[in-house]
């Protein structure tokens, strides 16, 4: 964790600031430039309004280009690059067939999502065939339950249930030992509270939730990191130093764990 802190802060030194949305999507090309990692953002029409959030494009695309900046820096990763060498990012729909080079899979407010039936199943084949979908940034028990519903279209809880990940699960100890989920809210929400709340939706979104989805091998497919915005502490590292310092060194700390578990399982 400290190792973590200290690439953060210098990451925070260097006073990258960023805004959602500010870049057009590039989605993800027939075939991938080369064949190190990156990570593809889910883009999926929205049927449902949350407060705050801005559909597939919450988060986009800085957060996924922070993640993988540390995640080269922190580890021998070898990460795909553009011609100028920033870190290659793509978005994907469901029924590209980009969709299967795409190793892992990022959704944000998905408590607005509506799949189509072709799309539920073009999901639920590429989650069977090894790849990985995490979800992030979605609030209280009616965004909670939406998201259910439409993932239960694409694998039935029945043969693929919905279950908490525990603190000793090897996946948060992959290179940092996570101690807890941390509970990270938008930067704009935490500016209105002053810093003094970090629960977006009150008493009903008091309480973090880590959850996953597994084959029937164990390996998890689905991951789901409710009442939290962890992608904001990758988003906004460089924005404000208290926001930073209070959400950084554990968003990455996370992050970077799930994603070498999810490239090594």
């Amino acid at each position: 964790m400290v190792m973590g802190a200290v690439v953060a802060a210098a990451a925070y030194a260097q006073g990258f600031r960023f805004r959602e949305g500010s870049l057009p999507a590039r989605y993800a090309p027939p075939r991938m430039p080369d064949g190190s990692f990156v990570i593809c953002r889910l883009a999926y029409r929205s049927v449902r309004v949350e407060p705050m959030g801005i559909g597939w494009q919450t988060d986009y695309p800085y957060a996924e280009i922070n993640l993988t900046t540390r995640l080269s820096e922190l580890t021998k990763t070898r990460v795909s690059r553009d011609h100028s060498g920033q870190p290659n990012y793509f978005v994907v729909r469901l029924t590209d067939d980009a969709l299967f080079n795409c190793p892992i899979t990022v959704a944000s407010d998905v408590g607005t999502v509506g799949f189509s039936p072709a799309e539920a199943e073009r999901l639920r084949l590429y989650l069977l065939k090894g790849g990985f979908l995490w979800v992030d940034d979605f609030w209280g028990t009616l965004a909670w339950r939406h998201w259910a519903g439409e993932m239960a279209r694409v694998l039935p809880p029945s043969e693929f249930p919905v279950v908490d990940v525990g603190l000793d699960d090897p996946m948060l100890r992959s290179m940092f030992e996570v101690k807890k989920v941390p509970q990270i809210t938008n930067i704009q929400f935490w500016r209105g509270v002053g810093g003094q709340s970090t629960s977006e939706r009150g008493p009903d979104s008091d309480e973090v939730h880590l959850r996953a989805i597994r084959d029937a091998r164990g390996r998890i497919m689905g991951l789901m990191t409710h009442n939290t915005d962890v992608a904001d502490s990758w988003e906004r590292e460089g924005e404000d130093p208290g926001f930073f310092y209070q959400f950084s060194p554990d968003g990455y700390a996370l992050g970077i764990d799930v994603l070498l578990h999810a490239m090594t399982h």
